[in-house]
């Protein structure tokens, strides 16, 4: 889980039966207060600090990466939407290909849910040799759950 923060989603998963989890975060205070948090009933779930455009994993590790809001919380700063600054463009860029590296080559998949829509997020999710697919969810207001398979 690729800036997992305080959230429910690994637990969850963990209880439905998914039990190599791996989270990292960037704050010292989330991950220690999620390892406290989850160490009687699920202590083999991994808490890790670090952070997501320098991943301290080898490469082709994992099958699977969730970001359920990490590359949006970099995009948040001030400007224009169309035309980002550059330091946002350089973060999610190497957030999504420090990924891709940690990813098993032809069998890995990196999940990224967001309301950011396609034609604001494909241009830090296109990567040759990677296919990406793209589905909107939600009614009233629409989600995108981004797919990229190595």
């Amino acid at each position: 889980m690729l800036g997992c923060g305080n959230s429910k989603l690994s637990e969850e998963m963990w209880d439905d039966g998914y039990k190599n989890i791996v989270n990292i975060d960037y704050s010292p205070v989330v991950v220690e207060q999620m390892r406290r948090r989850h160490e009687v009933f699920r202590p083999e779930m991994e808490w890790h600090l670090m952070d997501v455009r320098d991943l301290q994993f080898d490469d082709d590790s994992f099958d699977f990466a969730i970001d359920k809001g990490t590359m949006d919380a970099m995009m948040t700063t001030k400007g224009d939407v169309w035309n980002p600054p550059e330091q946002v463009i350089l973060d999610c860029n190497k957030e999504v290909d420090e990924t891709l590296r940690v990813l098993r080559k032809s069998k890995g998949i990196f999940l990224y849910l967001t309301f950011g829509q396609p034609h604001f997020r494909k241009r830090y999710l296109t990567r040759p040799g990677t296919t990406l697919e793209i589905k909107q969810l939600g009614e009233a207001f629409h989600y995108y759950l981004y797919i990229i398979r190595t």
